[in-house]
């Protein structure tokens, strides 16, 4: 049964659109779009092609620059559990066996054959000093990578036990694929959005709107459907034949823009080069919280048998949700957290500015989440009593967290994205002491030699043990900043 296509994805020339009008038009809608004329400038794009040919990719480049390094790569025509299987091998090797399959015409229906799609390639934080391409600014108010750029998502270390591996690091990644690899049906982890730009090649999309997922769900309501090109029994998954999927095919040079839920599965119909993001912010934050309360439900459902005998029963949920989701409910709100503080140092600086509006969109959608928090297990005394102390100091200890570089740097990040997207370039200068006084504060905005923003956030809460402090401290801080009544 052939997928029912509905429409086309709309596709817009980016220069021609302002940052507002993407967040009105795409972003809060939550509607993907095709954007063309952001990527001419790339390193990328001429680096990566060849000069005869710049549709397509110059293997060689890779071979030279980054023949050692470990890539997850996925046989696209051998399937494990729910996704392909994966394998790990050396850019080298992978460019071998693609170089091979160029010569011998690999045809990837064969199913006996390899099919190999290099995944996941975290290549900015491997290569950090090589710019392969710049952000587009509609994409730039990206919480997940910036907080990732000066923390961990996890904490704990029976959680990930090897902190500073790439594969925890960021949500930035390369792709590289012969014609015919593609990538199964899914939403996107956490719910993120995404961007996808073809250095070269070409790959077919089908989106599904979030409002008929649950079209796609096994008649058990368990599983889904692993591609829509397969003999899809109308028994099994009797709601597949009511779904209307838009499609479109992305051209060299252009951004997609995948929005929160869609679930979407790509086709390469050439020999195709990406980059890609995973990012969410204010207004996608309500379905990373919404996923992490379903997964949370199915974690806890599955070892609901031994609640009576664990002493640690929500925690061992937590961690279960941590290993199979990537992040828990404890995670989250460290991340919540630590976000809220930052924009609350940085609006304390900028109350009248352009960027004053950012930050208070922020700071409203971290209440929000946090009003649905209280009334979760995970966060009421007896759990908090018996979660680890790195993750409970990581959140309640506020004192510390303005101590802390990473917290510096998260601020910094913060107020540079938000500069950027409002066009104020202005370089402040920051220095450890101004006049011969040290510094205080941390805040690159800040131009005062008796700052006492921290003393202002310490007045209000020296401590956040949960939700209902961190609501309380939002309420406070914007009541006395903006003069909210």
């Amino acid at each position: 049964m052939a997928p029912k296509v509905g429409g086309d994805i709309e596709r817009v020339d980016g220069r021609d659109l302002t940052y507002d009008e993407f967040v009105e038009r795409y972003m809060k809608p939550n509607l993907p779009v095709v954007l063309t004329g952001l990527t001419d400038t790339w390193r990328s794009r001429t680096d990566w092609v060849h000069k005869s040919d710049p549709t397509k990719p110059n293997l060689s480049f890779f071979s030279s620059l980054c023949s050692s390094s470990v890539v997850q790569v996925a046989d696209c025509n051998k399937k494990e559990y729910s996704d392909q299987k994966r394998v790990e091998m050396t850019v080298a090797e992978f460019i071998g066996s693609w170089a091979e399959d160029s010569s011998t015409g690999v045809n990837p229906t064969n199913q006996s054959e390899s099919c190999l799609y290099l995944k996941d390639w975290h290549f900015v934080k491997e290569y950090p000093n090589y710019c392969a391409y710049s952000t587009p600014t509609f994409f730039m108010d990206d919480w997940l990578n910036i907080y990732l750029d000066s923390h961990t998502l996890h904490r704990d270390s029976d959680i990930c036990p090897h902190q500073n591996e790439a594969n925890c690091a960021d949500y930035r990644f390369v792709y590289m694929g012969t014609k015919g690899t593609w990538t199964p049906l899914h939403a996107d982890v956490f719910r993120s959005y995404s961007w996808s730009a073809n250095v070269c090649g070409k790959k077919h999309w089908l989106l599904l709107p979030p409002s008929q997922s649950h079209l796609l769900l096994h008649r058990n309501g368990k599983s889904s459907i692993y591609s829509v090109y397969d003999d899809i029994s109308e028994v099994q998954f009797p709601g597949f034949k009511k779904t209307v999927w838009l499609e479109c095919t992305q051209e060299s040079g252009e951004i997609i823009f995948v929005p929160s839920g869609w679930y979407h599965e790509v086709h390469n119909l050439e020999d195709t080069i990406s980059i890609n993001h995973n990012w969410f912010n204010g207004y996608n934050l309500s379905w990373v919280w919404n996923l992490l309360v379903e997964d949370y439900k199915i974690a806890k459902e599955y070892i609901e048998d031994i609640r009576d005998i664990s002493d640690d029963f929500e925690n061992l949920c937590q961690r279960n949700l941590a290993a199979n989701t990537g992040m828990n409910f404890y995670d989250f709100f460290i991340f919540i957290t630590r976000f809220a503080l930052a924009n609350i140092i940085e609006l304390y600086h900028v109350p009248d500015s352009k960027i004053a509006f950012h930050l208070v969109h922020n700071l409203t959608s971290i209440q929000d989440i946090a009003s649905k928090m209280t009334s979760q297990e995970a966060f009421c005394t007896q759990s908090l009593r018996t979660i680890s102390s790195e993750n409970y100091d990581a959140f309640s200890d506020v004192a510390k967290a303005f101590e802390e570089k990473k917290f510096h740097e998260l601020c910094e990040a913060v107020i540079k994205t938000y500069r950027t997207i409002v066009g104020e370039h202005e370089n402040f200068t920051k220095f450890e002491t101004r006049n011969g006084v040290k510094e205080i504060c941390f805040s690159v905005n800040c131009r005062k030699d008796d700052c006492n923003v921290v003393a202002v956030v310490k007045g209000i809460v020296n401590k956040i043990s949960g939700p209902e402090d961190l609501i309380y401290l939002i309420d406070r801080f914007m009541e006395s900043t903006l003069h909210i009544q």
